[in-house]
């Protein structure tokens, strides 16, 4: 077994075969769709998957999440597997990316907790616990699509790279408006090298 296979094991316990299957799933049809590159097949568990699932103790027990602009399913689907409590949202716009994630979440037999909307953040209308995001846009446009489908507790929780406090400070006058406040949250993997970052977005 791999360092990567011990991590993998080690974090999704008995939803090990599910989150393969899923990798399986991206490897294979995800690149053919043209969803992810060539290049990501041999990056696929810590650049994507392991990466996702980092921000899933930033999210409460039993949440309703809506995974903004889902793209290939990430993190919504891998936090869908690692978290049975969670009743999971995949808003997406493009219709190829749509049938992609419908397609998946069958496969994955996931349709109890998971459904798959197409549609903008802008026009969608619903009421979550958290929000997710990853790699779709910087902060200030990120609080106006996501900020209206938040309920009265909810948070927005954004996958980041290193630059997430400057994003933060670039926000400020947005955030100051709507009387929200923002952390950073440097998250580390078991078995993978980088950091990651969430910017976390709660009301004051």
């Amino acid at each position: 077994m791999s360092a990567t296979e011990e991590v993998v094991t080690t974090i999704f316990g008995p939803s090990t075969e599910s989150i393969s299957s899923y990798v399986d799933i991206l490897a294979s049809r995800g690149i053919e769709w043209g969803l992810l590159g060539p290049r990501e097949a041999e990056r696929l568990w810590d650049r994507h998957v392991l990466n996702s699932v980092a921000i899933a103790g930033l999210i409460p027990q039993d949440a309703a999440v809506v995974d903004v602009g889902s793209g290939a399913g990430l993190p919504g689907i891998p936090l869908a597997i690692l978290r049975p409590d969670l009743k999971v949202t995949l808003l997406e716009p493009l219709l190829r990316r749509v049938n992609f994630l419908e397609l998946a979440v069958e496969e994955l037999d996931l349709a109890e907790r998971v459904r798959v909307i197409r549609g903008r953040a802008e026009d969608h209308g619903g009421s979550y616990d958290v929000v997710t995001c990853r790699a779709v846009a910087p902060l200030p446009r990120l609080l106006a699509w996501c900020v209206p489908l938040l309920g009265v507790e909810g948070r927005l929780v954004a996958l980041k790279g290193s630059s997430a406090a400057d994003e933060v400070a670039q926000a400020t006058p947005e955030l100051r408006a709507a009387r929200l406040e923002a952390r950073v949250e440097e998250l580390t993997i078991p078995g993978v090298a980088e950091s990651t970052w969430a910017i976390v977005v709660s009301s004051r």
